[in-house]
């Protein structure tokens, strides 16, 4: 069954107004509507004209925040063969995480572990694969929930980001290369949602593939809990930079493409 979007209009609204510090009435008297028709619109009653004139002032795409709430976009299926999806549920979400493997070597790579490994503990077994890293994108709970048993029945080291260090995983600064038989891994500084953001970028398996943590979403972006401008600028210089056919691998919801989020992402107008 395909993961649906992790956000939907109200939530883009939302984290725009959040990350501006704005009120419902700012917002309506810049946009020229009414405080109520503003809450309105954040609390999932959607108005498509309301939602175009507040579309401008939360820096947002119109076009494609009506996308959202039309409900008319879903990014196209992607399937890349030794890399595969795990989508775990985690309270009231669910929440992804990745393996990837050199075919020629059984070298592995996992990205995350989601809120349960198990999963993924088979595949590897399956396959018989080695893992020979557990890359983290950052350290909210829902991504490293079972960390330690995937480090317990794999032997994989774990590694994260110098600015967000934990117990049971070493440190590295962005711009660190690693290495899984022929797949070539780049780390990228993608701060702002979380203090110390990773997006790994995954060569060899002849797509290339970023993937984000809560970074970006397919249609959408994570939160900025720590910095709103950062989030949209280190997204801005480090994903949406790299090639158009690039895969998207978010923390949150489907797969998606560097090109499907310059045009469908309402944060990226």
């Amino acid at each position: 069954m395909a993961i649906p979007l992790e956000d939907k209009f109200n939530d883009i609204v939302g984290k725009a107004m959040r990350g501006f510090k704005l009120s419902d009435s700012e917002v309506a008297e810049k946009a020229g509507v009414t405080a109520a028709q503003v809450q309105a619109l954040r609390d999932g009653t959607w108005d498509e004209a309301v939602a175009r004139q507040v579309a401008p002032v939360l820096a947002l795409k119109a076009g494609a925040l009506v996308e959202s709430g039309n409900e008319a976009w879903q990014p196209d299926p992607v399937a890349i063969k030794g890399f595969v999806q795990f989508n775990t549920p985690y309270e009231d979400m669910t929440v992804n995480s990745y393996l990837a493997w050199d075919h020629a070597s059984g070298a592995a790579v996992a990205f995350d572990t989601g809120a349960d490994c198990s999963e993924m503990l088979a595949l590897i077994a399956a396959k018989e694969l080695s893992l020979k890293w557990i890359l983290l994108t950052h350290t909210h709970g829902d991504h490293i929930f079972d960390l330690d048993r995937l480090k317990e029945k794999t032997g994989a080291p774990a590694f994260v980001g110098s600015r967000e260090p934990i117990d049971g995983a070493e440190t590295f600064e962005a711009g660190r290369t690693f290495a899984a038989g022929a797949l070539e891994i780049g780390s990228r500084l993608t701060w702002g949602h979380s203090k110390g953001g990773i997006t790994f970028v995954l060569n060899g398996l002849g797509r290339q593939i970023a993937v984000v943590g809560d970074a970006v979403f397919a249609g959408s972006m994570g939160g900025g809990g720590v910095s709103y401008g950062a989030a949209l600028a280190t997204n801005r210089t480090h994903i949406l930079s790299l090639t158009d056919a690039t895969v998207i691998a978010p923390g949150h919801g489907p797969l998606t493409t560097v090109n499907e989020e310059k045009i469908h992402n309402p944060f990226f107008p």
